[in-house]
């Protein structure tokens, strides 16, 4: 169905995107056996096997494959899959060495690195410690980028009709790249990237050389929490499936860490993307910004994916846009089953965000974190709707009472292009 206006793509990943077109991909596996054999046929061009999609929580067995399992198939080769989430990966013996990971390397700030119950490395990794394994890895040359971000741009205009798209966690090169693929779209889309915070002042220096009509600076990207399936969303409460040692998840951010960021992109004239997936990194996000009371606006919460009732009517008290991703629902029903059986009233409050005063298409706002999902605009409004995966079998709707209509939840998506 088409809603009969432009569209607006408002959270992407365009070169990971783009790059995961080349990668193994497990998202259709339902076992460790069938991600096995996905894994052991790959022939690596590059000598590393990389795979993305895994969906543990979904599968058979609802775990990794084991340290050993994963050996069988690596074949003594470099071989890194990402969870669906790409906020932990398992890494085979030769990945980890390569990162400078073994038993003796203490997780890192931010990071797990997980363990058997005798001390030895399951080949696990999130957060922080999966970006080390990652950024080990060989980069792809210039020429590779520009053809990932090309082919990731290509998908979203072309497979989704998409006019507008809003990249978050951008490169610092992006910028560049994009000016260049964008002009041979002659103007079909129009890009706001979203660098991380760490990155901002390498961009603002270079943004007089790539900035024009289409491509833009939105703003920049902090992390406050970390994911769902991976246990490591910071949570008001404890998971009732949770890690040992990090029973709420994980908080990436001090409250004085978070404040500072928002002051920071106060003084730089650009709004902040805040990723706040549990309701105690959202609350926190509000606390700060309330603390600092920012002159500009556009501050944003991504992902919102639970929040707790009296901060529901906060965003719209302190002008925060909501920008959410109802399509990871249908992920992550397994995940909110076991880790927040009795919380799951708060899942997505969509219904309560726009009664409290945020306006669909403004206030509140979608999009998919492709390549985490497909970046279909009718998986989001099919959860926004039916708050379950369709008519089939699966587990029940979660939080019905959170639904909006299809005209509002289409609406979340038009583009302010031009507006």
């Amino acid at each position: 169905m088409s809603p009969g206006f432009a569209l607006r793509e408002a959270h992407a990943h365009i070169y990971q995107a783009g790059r995961a077109l080349n990668m193994v991909d497990l998202a259709a596996c339902e076992s460790v056996e069938e991600v096995l054999e996905a894994l052991g046929a790959c022939e690596a061009r590059s000598g590393a096997v990389l795979a993305h999609g895994a969906r543990p929580e979904s599968w058979v067995e609802q775990r990794w494959p084991s340290a050993d399992e994963i050996e069988s198939v690596a074949r003594g080769r470099v071989l890194v899959a990402w969870c669906f989430d790409y906020h932990a990966l398992i890494a085979s013996r030769a990945a980890l060495r390569a990162a400078g990971i073994d038993e003796r390397t203490p997780d890192p700030p931010g990071g797990i690195i997980e363990r058997d119950d005798q001390g030895r490395l399951t080949g696990v990794v999130c957060e922080s410690a999966a970006l080390r394994v990652w950024e080990s890895l060989p980069e792809p040359d210039a020429a590779e980028r520009q053809r990932c971000v090309q082919a990731g741009v290509r998908a979203l205009v072309e497979n989704h009709g998409f006019v507008e798209i809003h990249d978050l966690k951008a490169q610092r090169w992006l910028g560049g790249v994009l000016r260049s693929v964008v002009n041979e779209l002659d103007g079909a889309v129009h890009v706001r990237i979203w660098p991380l915070l760490e990155d901002l002042d390498e961009v603002l220096e270079t943004r007089r050389t790539w900035e024009s009509e289409h491509v833009r600076l939105g703003g920049a990207k902090i992390f406050v929490d970390g994911t769902l399936n991976s246990r490591t969303a910071w949570m008001l409460y404890d998971y009732a499936d949770g890690r040992e040692d990090h029973p709420r998840g994980i908080a990436m951010m001090t409250p004085r860490e978070i404040e500072e960021a928002v002051r920071r992109c106060d003084a730089a004239g650009v709004p902040l993307a805040a990723h706040a997936i549990g309701d105690a990194a959202v609350r926190a996000v509000l606390d700060a910004i309330e603390r600092v009371g920012p002159s500009g606006s556009g501050f944003r919460i991504e992902h919102c994916e639970l929040v707790d009732e009296t901060d529901v009517p906060r965003l719209a008290e302190l002008g925060v846009i909501a920008s959410v991703q109802p399509c990871h629902l249908l992920y992550d029903m397994e995940a909110l089953a076991r880790g927040v059986p009795d919380r799951l009233d708060r899942v997505l409050p969509l219904r309560e965000l726009i009664e409290s005063g945020l306006k669909p298409g403004e206030g509140l706002i979608f999009g998919s974190d492709v390549p985490i999902v497909r970046a279909d605009p009718e998986d989001s409004v099919l959860a926004a709707v039916e708050r379950r995966r369709g008519d089939g079998p699966g587990p029940p709707p979660i939080a019905p009472s959170q639904a909006i209509s299809r005209e509002q939840a289409w609406e979340c998506f038009r583009s302010t292009v031009g507006v």
